[in-house]
């Protein structure tokens, strides 16, 4: 917990002096009322304390009677766009993050989550794969294109990096590029800059980087590179920052990924059984689709040609420089099967 999230706290005991103490040293214009477990019991602002002592309640009052019991709070796995969008919407400045406790574990302020550090990476968002094995699905919609929650995945992936203060993003198109350019535009509507990178046949989830612009124009930092059919939470921020404080060339985001094995699995010393169990869980680390590089690794995307990021990745190591790993725990899901698409759209 934060030391200004531990101003904004008071016990459901306080009296009206100590909420008016936390609204002056938090700076947060809310107080957000909890129990000896941290639990949220409701929030108190400078208006209700006000309505407090012109009905004659004194500062040694308690606050229980006048907490806002029926406060809007958010999960702490809401996506910061989602949770913008929704204080916009109410018309509300400050948003308790609460755990399924309910104990208080973050406060959104409105006035933090639209005035985000601009970032002088560019992304580069893969949205040109044709999506065969959604079947019927991408027959008449881009597989990025298709939606959950309402929003098309791909508008949540622009959403999310201008939330995480990218301003510049090349979107990589192909099939069915017009209805991706229709929706999109210039990206002057989402509040960054929006150019594509036209792919005359199909290059894969790398080689559209050659289209990107070289000479005196590359990027002069490291380039954010990320597949368009993820649905994810992950802080590209956290990713970027890991990147630039190594000393590495390129930074593949990972994520562990369960799988059970649907049979009994055995160890043995020669034929003498060891060890027996049933049906157990392998961890395997996985390959999440979003990439940083440093610019100069865009000459090992010559000419624009079918290529995969793996294939890059390979590239780079063979030429002698690091490439390392940065694990997200966050939600992640990439929609590349109906079953997938399912799930996210379902919110597991």
């Amino acid at each position: 917990m934060t030391e200004q999230l531990a101003r904004s706290l008071v016990r459901v005991d306080a009296r009206i002096a100590d909420a008016m103490r936390s609204l002056e040293d938090s700076l947060s214009q809310i107080v957000l009322v909890v129990d000896d477990q941290d639990r949220l019991r409701g929030t108190l602002t400078d208006g209700d304390i006000r309505r407090a002592l012109l009905a004659g309640k004194s500062l040694d009052s308690p606050v229980a009677p006048h907490v806002n019991e029926d406060c809007f709070t958010v999960p702490e796995d809401a996506g910061r766009a989602d949770v913008l969008e929704l204080m916009q919407a109410r018309q509300i400045a400050q948003v308790p993050v609460i755990s399924r406790e309910r104990r208080v574990v973050g406060l959104h302020l409105l006035h933090e989550l639209v005035t985000v550090i601009e970032r002088p990476n560019w992304a580069v968002v893969m949205a040109g794969g044709k999506g065969t094995r959604l079947g019927d699905l991408t027959e008449t919609i881009p597989k990025p294109m298709l939606p959950v929650a309402g929003r098309p995945i791909l508008e949540r992936i622009v959403l999310h990096l201008v939330g995480s203060g990218i301003r510049r993003i090349y979107l990589s198109v192909n099939y069915k590029a017009d209805m991706i350019e229709e929706h999109f535009g210039d990206g002057h509507r989402f509040g960054c800059t929006i150019m594509y990178l036209r792919e005359r046949e199909p290059l894969g989830t790398g080689g559209s980087l050659a289209l990107l612009p070289t000479g005196d124009a590359r990027p002069a930092y490291p380039v954010l590179v990320m597949n368009g059919d993820l649905v994810t939470q992950a802080s590209v921020g956290r990713i970027i920052d890991y990147h630039e404080l190594g000393d590495h060339a390129l930074t593949m985001a990972v994520r562990k990924y369960l799988q059970q094995i649907p049979f009994g699995c055995v160890d043995v010393d020669g034929d003498e059984l060891v060890s027996f169990a049933e049906k157990p869980n392998a961890t395997r680390l996985i390959n999440a689709g979003i990439y940083v590089m440093d610019p100069d690794c865009l000459d090992f995307v010559h000419t624009p040609e079918p290529t995969s990021m793996p294939d890059v990745v390979q590239r780079v190591q063979a030429s002698g420089r690091t490439v390392r790993v940065f694990e997200i725990d966050d939600d992640w899901i990439d929609v590349g099967r109906p079953e997938q698409l399912d799930q996210a759209r379902r919110g597991e």
